[in-house]
C-alpha cells in the first residue's frame, strides 16, 4: 500500500496549515472572549469564512459536488488530513463550511433533496448562509437503537405534523440556524418494519410549535450554539418537505453517519496531536524534585505510547476512508466502527496524560485540555456509543469465524507418535 499523500494534497495541507496559523489561530482569543460572554462570535467567524472562501479553502467534505456547486470535490481519503489540520482549533471547521452537523445535512440534502428543496436549503447552506441542525436523539428511549424513536410523523392532508422532543441537538442554538432535519416515526402500525417505520422532514426552525427549551450542558461545558433539548408540539409543514421516501428515514440516517464518523475522528486525532505537543512543552519546562519532568520514566512512556497510539489510530482511520472511496460507504461499516470507538478513547487517554502533566492548570480553562478531555468523553456516545460500534465489529468477527467453523482446530491438537504424517504436517 502508498501511504504517500500526492504533491497536489500534501500542497494543499500546507495551505490550510498556513491558514490556520495566519487567521484562525490568532482570532482564538477574540472567539473565546466572546462565547465566554455568551454571545457567537460571528463577528470573528464571518470575516474569516470570506476569506477562506476567497482562497478557496470551501466545502472541503463533499466528494460528489456537482459542476455548479462551490466547493473542493476531494475524497474522503483527500480530506482526511485536512480535516486532522483544522481540529486543532474546535471552531475553525466553520469558516471552511466543513462542521457538523452542517457536513452530514449537506450530503443528506445531495442525495436526497428534490430540485425545490435543493435550492430553499441545499444552495445556502453550500453557501454557507445559513446552518443547519439534525434531530434525532430523544430523551426518553435509547436513541443507539434508532428503531426506539418515538417522535411522531403523521399526514394531514397537504401537511405533516411532527409532535415529539428530541434533546442534544447540536447547533441548534447557532444564530444562522434555519433548518431542522427531523427523523422521527410515520407508520405506527403494529406490522410495520421496524427500519421502514421512519421518514425525515425539513423543518423550518421558525415553525409554529417548535422551541428550544434548553441548551444541555456537557460535563459542565455549555456549547456556545448549543447542544439542545426541543420540543415539537404540533408542528405542522407541507408534505413537499418531506425529504426522500417516506418509510426510509431509518436507512438514510445510516447513510449521514458514515462520512461524518471519518471526520470526528480525524478532528480527534488533531485534537490528540495538539495535546500531545503540549504535554511535550510542559515535561521539558517544567521541574519536580530537581529534575524536568521530561526525565521521569513514566512520563517518557506516556509521550512514547501517546504517539503510538495517535499513529496507528490514524492509519486505521484513512483505510476507512480508502474504503469508502474505493467500494462506497457501506463496505466501509466494520472499519468505521472500529475507528469510531478507537479513537474516542484514545482522545480521553491521551488528554487525561496531558492534564496529569499540566497539574491543576490542566483542569483549569487555561489551556484547550479540559473542553478536549470533555469532548473526547462525549464522543464515546455520540454518532452511537462504543457498545453498539463494538457490538458491529464483534458480529463481523463471528461471521467470519461460524464461515470457517473447525479450520482451526487443527492448531489446537498436537502430533501424535506415529501418527499420519500429513496430518502432523498440518498440526504444525
Amino acid at each position: 500500500m502508498d501511504f504517500d499523500f500526492s504533491s497536489d494534497n500534501l500542497a494543499l495541507q500546507g495551505r490550510v496549515r498556513d491558514f490556520m496559523d495566519r487567521l484562525v489561530l490568532p482570532s482564538n482569543r477574540d472567539w473565546h472572549r466572546w462565547a465566554n460572554e455568551g454571545v457567537y462570535p460571528l463577528d470573528v467567524v464571518e470575516p474569516i469564512k470570506a476569506q477562506a472562501r476567497a482562497a478557496g479553502l470551501w466545502n472541503m467534505f463533499l466528494p460528489g459536488l456537482r459542476e455548479d456547486e462551490p466547493g473542493m470535490r476531494l475524497s474522503n481519503l483527500e480530506y482526511a488530513p485536512l480535516a486532522e489540520i483544522m481540529g486543532r482549533v474546535p471552531w475553525a471547521s466553520e469558516v471552511f463550511n466543513c462542521s457538523a452537523p452542517d457536513s452530514g445535512n449537506m450530503e443528506l440534502l445531495h442525495l436526497f433533496a428534490t430540485p425545490e428543496q435543493s435550492r430553499r436549503w441545499l444552495r445556502p447552506l453550500l453557501e454557507g448562509e445559513i446552518r443547519s441542525c439534525f434531530a434525532m436523539s430523544e430523551p426518553d428511549v435509547a436513541s443507539s437503537d434508532a428503531t426506539n424513536l418515538q417522535t411522531s410523523i403523521v399526514r394531514d392532508g397537504g401537511d405533516f405534523v411532527v409532535n415529539g422532543r428530541k434533546w442534544f441537538i447540536t447547533g441548534a442554538l447557532h444564530p444562522r440556524c434555519e433548518l431542522a432535519i427531523v427523523l422521527g416515526v410515520s407508520d405506527d402500525s403494529p406490522t410495520a418494519d421496524p427500519h421502514r417505520r421512519h421518514s425525515m422532514l425539513l423543518v423550518p426552525m421558525d415553525a409554529p410549535g417548535l422551541v428550544v427549551e434548553r441548551n444541555i450542558p456537557i460535563m459542565q461545558h455549555v456549547s456556545i450554539d448549543g447542544h439542545c433539548e426541543m420540543l415539537f408540539r404540533n408542528v405542522r409543514v407541507p408534505a413537499t418537505n418531506l425529504l426522500g421516501e417516506e418509510g426510509a428515514g431509518f436507512a438514510m440516517a445510516q447513510a449521514r453517519l458514515g462520512p461524518g464518523r471519518v471526520h470526528h475522528c480525524m478532528r480527534s486525532i488533531g485534537q490528540c496531536e495538539l495535546a500531545l505537543e503540549l504535554l511535550c512543552d510542559r515535561a521539558l519546562e517544567r521541574k519536580a524534585f530537581g529534575n524536568h519532568l521530561a526525565g521521569f520514566a513514566n512520563i517518557r512512556e506516556w509521550i512514547a505510547n501517546s504517539r503510538i497510539e495517535i499513529d496507528q489510530a490514524r492509519l486505521l482511520v484513512l483505510r476507512a476512508a480508502w474504503l469508502m472511496d474505493q467500494h462506497g460507504n457501506a463496505a466501509a461499516r466494520v472499519e468505521v466502527s472500529a475507528i469510531k470507538v478507537l479513537v474516542a478513547q484514545m482522545q480521553t487517554r491521551i488528554v487525561d496524560r496531558a492534564m496529569q502533566v499540566f497539574g491543576a492548570m490542566g483542569m483549569a480553562p487555561d489551556t484547550p485540555l479540559a473542553y478536549l478531555w470533555t469532548w473526547g468523553r462525549a464522543l464515546r456516545f455520540l454518532d452511537g456509543p462504543d457498545e453498539v460500534h463494538l457490538g458491529v465489529v464483534a458480529r463481523q468477527e463471528l461471521t467470519q469465524a461460524r464461515s470457517r467453523r473447525g479450520m482451526a482446530a487443527d492448531h489446537l491438537v498436537p502430533p501424535q507418535p506415529g501418527g499420519d504424517a500429513r496430518k502432523t504436517r498440518r498440526a504444525d
